[in-house]
């Protein structure tokens, strides 16, 4: 068993920031591909951001220049700090760990951009 556990979502103005944490816990030694999607009322869930275990990075062209993805190897924990807030940004934060093929999900966490 792998549990994924996200903090650090919470309600914030436009043009504020938040850092999102998602640890890994159980039954998983190597981690490959650490990531973060959302899923906004009414829409798909979508990629934000995903980093390799050596460090390679992809994001969303909606939050480039403003998140930035970051994973600490040795805590099994990916990060996301996320700047210049928007609306937008809205949604439903989850954390994804994708092992050669197994996905793994965390049970979300609300961001809230609101004024």
């Amino acid at each position: 068993q792998v549990q994924l556990v996200e903090s650090g979502g919470g309600l914030v103005q436009p043009g504020g920031s938040l850092r999102l944490s998602c640890g890994a816990s159980g039954s998983i030694f190597v981690i490959n591909v650490m990531g973060w999607y959302r899923q906004a009322p009414g829409k798909q869930r979508e990629l934000v951001a995903v980093i390799t275990s050596g460090g390679r990075t992809n994001y969303a062209d909606s939050v480039k220049g403003r998140f930035t993805i970051s994973r600490d190897n040795a805590k099994k924990t990916v990060y996301l700090q996320m700047n210049s807030l928007k609306p937008e940004d809205t949604a439903v934060y989850y954390c994804n760990v994708n092992n050669w093929g197994s996905d793994y999900w965390g049970r979300g966490t609300q961001v809230t951009v609101s004024s």
